[in-house]
């Protein structure tokens, strides 16, 4: 190569390495959402409570919203016999209740957890007292303060602050239902129902806020009422509201609830009743009104039935129950003015006594989950009609509790 030559080389090689450089900086560029998603941004983990021998934790799965699909990930067994779940409002922390005896005592215990953002990995922060026995339900205010307790055993309802580390400190105050037992079986029950669970005391089965956050209803299955409380903003303590309940029917059993999107209604399950209360809420005074019931089982039923989870739609347009026994997921359009309900039909759950059920962060799929049968059958859901079909998918989780997702950062 001649001297005069050399120039062009180099001007030559500059040019080739530039576009080689623009190139791989383009397909670099072109593959880092996928690098993100390989380590962990925008996936989903799936949190499912597992109770029964070897599968005795936390289940983590990875979704797969392309077909609704579950990759059993690891069990986390740092928390036994995990019951309810619930997701800090920032979604840094997890909180499950536990039956299992708090440092022996006769009461439960709730488990704070730490959540890894890019992995969706579980790290236990610590663990306190439930204020009372056998926790069925733990719910968070919406601005994570605190969290409330519903202890089915001994008809209580406890109140723990949340520190900012997401780290529990001891029960501020603890409420004890006290009542008329209402009788059994329920007005409402179906003909030759045997559903006798819970009227031989207060079992209060579920405590959640309102949207505003500042106030509590507790559904207590005992004496038939969903009892209301103001939350005192700064110490967490609770004060009945000038309408302290609403009475469902006689021994119908009022079991969990749900808030409508527009915060207007209440839906109320009632577990021995196999019924469900249409309730108006006013927000600014807690008052609560029963305006309609309709049954969770299809016309003719006969027999026993424990109706055990009610969840509205993202939308507000339909409603979603679940029987046990009568295995099966009873649908319910909403009417949007009035709230009022009107059944659509009953999906068979393809597993035995589905004691809770869930959605994925779309709505296009629900996760039902049966404590008898041990696994988990997933359906798709038709968001014109509130129809759901069968995937055909089965996943085995030993007395599957609770299931909540996360969409990792």
């Amino acid at each position: 190569m001649t001297l005069e030559a050399e120039p062009a080389r180099k001007e030559h090689l500059s040019q080739m390495h530039n576009r080689f450089s623009r190139r791989d900086l383009l397909k670099t560029a072109a593959m880092l959402p996928a690098l993100g998603a390989a380590q962990g941004g925008g996936r989903i983990v799936a949190y499912v409570g597992g109770s029964k021998r070897q599968d005795n934790g936390i289940h983590l799965f990875h979704f797969n919203p392309a077909d609704g699909s579950l990759t059993p990930w690891k069990v986390f067994k740092e928390v036994p016999g995990p019951g309810w779940l619930a997701f800090h409002p920032t979604k840094k922390f997890l909180y499950a209740i536990s039956s299992a005896r708090f440092e022996g005592k006769r009461v439960g215990s709730v488990a704070a957890m730490a959540v890894d953002s890019a992995t969706g990995d579980l790290k236990l922060i610590n663990v306190k007292s439930s204020g009372g026995s056998g926790p069925a339900h733990l719910g968070l205010d919406p601005q994570g303060r605190f969290a409330f307790t519903a202890n089915y055993g001994d008809g209580t309802t406890g109140v723990l602050p949340i520190n900012s580390d997401g780290s529990l400190g001891d029960t501020v105050d603890v409420k004890k239902i006290e009542g008329p037992l209402g009788p059994q079986p329920a007005k409402n029950a179906p003909p030759g129902s045997f559903a006798l669970s819970g009227h031989d005391a207060p079992h209060a089965h579920q405590a959640r806020t309102d949207p505003s956050g500042r106030f509590l209803l507790v559904s207590d299955l005992g004496t038939d009422r969903v009892y209301i409380y103001r939350i005192d903003p700064k110490t967490g303590v609770l004060t009945p509201n000038a309408q302290p309940f609403v009475q469902a029917a006689p021994g119908d059993g009022p079991r969990n609830i749900d808030f409508a999107p527009n915060g207007r209604f209440v839906y109320s399950l009632n577990e021995e009743g196999s019924t469900v209360d249409m309730m108006t809420w006013n927000g600014e005074t807690g008052a609560l009104a029963i305006q309609q019931t309709l049954s969770t089982l299809p016309p003719g039923y006969a027999g026993t039935n424990y109706p055990s989870t009610i969840m509205v739609s993202r939308d507000g347009r339909f409603l979603y129950t679940a029987n046990r026994l009568f295995d099966s997921i009873a649908i319910f359009s909403l009417d949007p003015k009035t709230g009022r309900m009107t059944a659509k039909g009953h999906e068979l759950t393809r597993g035995s006594y589905p004691r809770q059920f869930g959605f994925d962060p779309s709505g296009k799929y629900m996760y039902v989950l049966h404590s008898q049968s041990d696994n988990i059958t997933v359906f798709r859901v038709d968001a014109k009609s509130g129809r759901l079909t069968f995937t055909g998918k089965f996943y085995g989780v030993g007395s599957p509790s609770m299931i909540e997702f996360l969409t990792l950062s």
